[in-house]
């Protein structure tokens, strides 16, 4: 006698060997043998092989319309063998029995399974559900295969140009153009990403990084919401001074600007002037929603994501022939030894009378020319002035920071600057950081944002503030840069407190800040109950954190955005060999351009190594280079990098 029986959610068919109880050992077509409970058998029989009974089964549960069978079935629970003596017009044969049993097991959408062999059948609502979510699929799965071979022939579906960047991004899995991207990915051996570029899904390399990036950090895109801007005709008093700025000549956003003015008794008054946005911005208005979600500029090479609208920007950005709301600290010296005899802030309107720009005169103003008073551009005599000032601000600077138990800052720093054409052309040019009109701004800047933070922490109020280092603990822990809300010493810079406070048009921490700033102008020993922000405030370690997250993304952005240019310059310069620079271990810097290149099995060489290397690809979608070493260069590299010490602001 052989047994049908069910087991982990299969009908199987065996020989009985013998029987135990309630169980059966049972020998099955392939010769395996297996304990069935009594409970798991359907019926047994005897007119058939058990493999024989398998195999009509099969053909009998083909031959079964469902749809009849639905109707047979009725409303009501029923015995599998019942509905077969209707549906078959007589009693089961076993080849019947197991094919019926078969066909209801396979149809779940038209019968519901309610215990060994008894069912119901599903009622109409629901089954036409079930039947349109099938035919659904089925049609899905049709247009799946028609996206995947066109993806194939190198187009893109008209569905998936709308949201290209989403299904590179964050995509819906469950999508069928998702499923096709990732099925002709497969079929194709690339990456969605490379897919997307070859079918002009994504315009080139470029795109592919801006538009991630913006997807990830603006889902709702970069433009801004109308809003009003503020009136910038503040009633204050108007600086009576000659202001001007220096700017690469790219910036738009102009928030600092410089004058000179000669005092009786051969004193001078150096006024640093800062863009004041804060005047017109309240905490918590429609404008500050706008630039605290986005907290910073973002910076690339040929463009920028700004913090604040461009109509904002364009009221209280310091442009020359206008007159601006402006936050001045004045700092009168000495200057037979250029001591700072006292300081002074001021809210003020200031009229500056020229932007001067690095482009215009980087070759012109250089330490040489300022030692002999060679060359002729607009304030001269002035920049004269800040320059013998800065210098001396930086030797103090060094000196404090040597007390902190730091190495002397590298003096031979060089930057880059990229400039990207209409038609896509990008330049790159070396500049050292040591350029007078660099440390003239640097210093002056570091200056007002110590002053500044000092006069915080002054008045009681909690500020912004970079801090590096306590002078205690591990090498790491006083190298590393934080930004805390009380006023604590930046070893790295030299100064005994930092508070950003000069950019306010371009990051939210200065604009912070410049409300805290006012409030010490407005309320003076008042300002700890009238400041926008008051100790332990929890919105303000908020901005913090969600400042310094963003900040470190834009950064990265920055620095992904700039190595993509650097080998759009070697392919359009056609470079194959080039000079570079170690840095450390088996990383190197190009001479000519910011690209680092790993150099894995290279020569153990000393950092600051010139060697030369020659390039034999690059991939602008995942930003790689391959390279290969040809031997050390017969000239000393020009610079060295930064010592690890050596720390952004």
């Amino acid at each position: 006698m052989n047994l049908f029986f069910e087991e982990s959610g299969d009908f199987k068919t065996g020989n009985i060997l013998n029987q135990v109880g309630e169980a059966y050992q049972v020998e099955l077509p392939g010769g395996k043998r297996t304990k069935v409970r009594a409970r798991d058998v359907l019926f047994q029989f005897g007119t058939h092989e058990p493999a024989q009974l398998l195999t009509e089964a099969g053909k009998v549960a083909e031959e079964i319309d469902l749809d009849f069978l639905w109707e047979v079935a009725g409303e009501d629970e029923f015995e599998y063998s019942e509905l077969g003596k209707e549906y078959f017009g007589h009693e089961l044969k076993p080849d019947e029995a197991a094919g019926l049993l078969i066909r209801l097991h396979s149809a779940p959408m038209y019968f519901y399974r309610k215990g060994k062999g008894r069912y119901k059948a599903a009622p109409e609502k629901a089954l036409r559900a079930a039947l349109a979510s099938i035919e659904k699929k089925k049609q899905q799965a049709i247009i799946q295969q028609q996206y995947v071979e066109q993806l194939r022939q190198g187009i893109l579906p008209a569905s998936m140009k709308e949201n290209a960047v989403q299904l590179l991004c964050k995509p819906d899995k469950n999508s069928i153009e998702y499923k096709a991207l990732v099925m002709a990915c497969d079929e194709m051996r690339v990456s969605p990403e490379r897919l997307m570029l070859n079918t002009g899904g994504i315009a080139g390399p470029k795109e592919l990084h801006l538009s991630r990036f913006i997807h990830e950090h603006f889902p709702r895109g970069i433009s801004f919401p109308e809003v009003d801007v503020p009136d910038t005709r503040f009633e204050l008093p108007v600086a009576d001074v000659h202001a001007f700025s220096i700017d690469d000549i790219t910036t738009t956003e102009i928030d600092d600007a410089f004058s000179v003015t000669r005092l009786a008794g051969d004193r001078i008054r150096i006024g640093i002037h800062i863009a004041a946005p804060a005047l017109g911005i309240k905490p918590g208005d429609a404008l500050d929603e706008m630039a605290r979600k986005r907290l910073s500029t973002v910076y690339m090479p040929g463009d920028k994501i700004t913090m604040l609208p461009d109509e904002l920007v364009s009221r209280f950005t310091l442009s020359a022939g206008e007159i601006r709301p402006a936050l001045s600290l004045y700092a009168v010296v000495d200057p037979s030894d250029w001591s700072v005899v006292k300081t002074e802030t001021r809210a003020e309107m200031i009229k500056v009378s020229e932007n001067l720009r690095h482009n215009d005169l980087d070759h012109l103003i250089t330490e040489t020319s300022l030692a002999k008073n060679e060359g002729d551009y607009p304030h001269k005599e002035d920049i004269r002035i800040l320059w013998r000032c800065s210098r001396v601000f930086e030797k103090k600077r060094m000196e404090k920071r040597e007390a902190f138990g730091l190495r002397p800052e590298q003096s031979n720093r060089v930057d880059f600057n990229f400039y990207v054409s209409d038609d896509g052309i990008v330049t790159i040019e070396r500049r050292k950081r040591t350029a007078p009109l660099d440390k003239i701004v640097a210093e002056f800047m570091i200056f007002a944002n110590s002053t500044w933070g000092k006069l915080l922490h002054e008045h009681g109020i909690p500020g912004i503030y970079r801090s590096q280092g306590s002078g205690n603990g591990s090498w790491m822990n006083r190298m590393q840069v934080k930004m805390v809300t009380h006023a604590a010493p930046h070893q790295g810079l030299g100064v005994d407190q930092y508070a950003w406070s000069t950019s306010p048009l371009r990051r939210y921490t200065d604009l912070v800040n410049q409300w805290q700033i006012l409030a010490c102008l407005d309320y003076g020993v008042a300002a700890p109950l009238s400041a926008p922000f008051r100790q332990k405030d929890a919105s303000l370690f908020a901005i913090v954190s969600a400042f310094d997250a963003a900040y470190s993304a834009y950064n990265e952005f920055q620095s992904k955005m700039e190595r993509y240019w650097c080998l759009r310059w070697l392919a359009q310069n056609n470079v194959r060999q080039a000079e570079a620079v170690v840095i450390r271990d088996e990383m190197i810097r190009l001479v000519d351009i910011p690209l680092t290149i790993p150099m894995p099995g290279m020569q153990v060489l000393a950092r600051g190594t010139q060697v030369r290397i020659d390039l034999i690809r690059w991939d602008e979608v995942d930003l790689s280079v391959e390279a290969r070493f040809v031997d050390v260069s017969a000239e000393t590299a020009g610079e060295m990098e930064a010592n690890e010490e050596e720390m952004a602001e």
